[in-house]
């Protein structure tokens, strides 16, 4: 939510397909008309796409986003996974490469449900990321559609639950056609487009 021109057609998408998915800080911040604690660079941002966004969602859309869950825990491939948006304890912080395990391992005793898994999911950053913390691994797939890792693509990841081999893929997609979408309809669309088309 927030940023692009088809929320509604996002939301359509997921329901049709049956996609798990986990409530972010900007679905969050359309589903209850509250602040998105987002950064400064893209603060404004998020605020006047919200109001393009609230035009276009109808009804069952908003309900959709606001009983979307903030957490997740689910046995895969006889793998433990604990998805959620920001760390454990808020789906406003981040766990980025740089975040020190110190830190991170604080964000893990600080989650209101244990974090008693093998794989740790997180987003938020917008940044691909697979790292470990003794016997937990923590993968970041990225960002469909807000890259902040200079890569263009459609970022996301395929995990092997056997092996534990993380892959990273960003997949091709036409650009110049979402960006002309925004021009047409979204406010901000220089800035806007300008991320798309530089990856950050």
């Amino acid at each position: 939510m927030d940023y692009g021109p088809d929320p509604d057609r996002c939301i359509d998408l997921l329901q049709k397909k049956n996609i798990t998915t986990i409530r972010g800080n900007h679905d969050n911040a359309v589903a209850f008309k509250v602040d998105c604690q987002c950064g400064y660079r893209y603060k404004h941002l998020s605020i006047a796409t919200r109001e393009y966004t609230w035009k276009i969602l109808d009804r069952a859309g908003m309900k959709y986003l606001q009983k979307l869950p903030l957490l997740i825990k689910e046995e895969i491939g006889g793998k433990s996974f604990y998805f959620t948006h920001g760390s454990p304890r808020s789906m406003f912080e981040y766990i980025k490469p740089e975040t020190s395990d110190e830190e991170v391992l604080r964000m893990i005793e600080g989650a209101a449900e244990p974090v008693e898994a093998d794989f740790l999911v997180v987003g938020h950053s917008h940044i691909p990321m697979n790292r470990k913390i003794g016997n937990l691994t923590i993968i970041n797939p990225g960002s469909a559609g807000q890259p902040r890792d200079g890569d263009t693509g459609a970022s996301c990841a395929v995990l092997d639950t056997e092996t534990g081999e993380v892959e990273f893929l960003h997949l091709k997609y036409d650009i110049d056609a979402v960006c002309a979408k925004i021009e047409e309809r979204m406010p901000h669309a220089e800035e806007l487009t300008g991320i798309l088309r530089r990856g950050y």
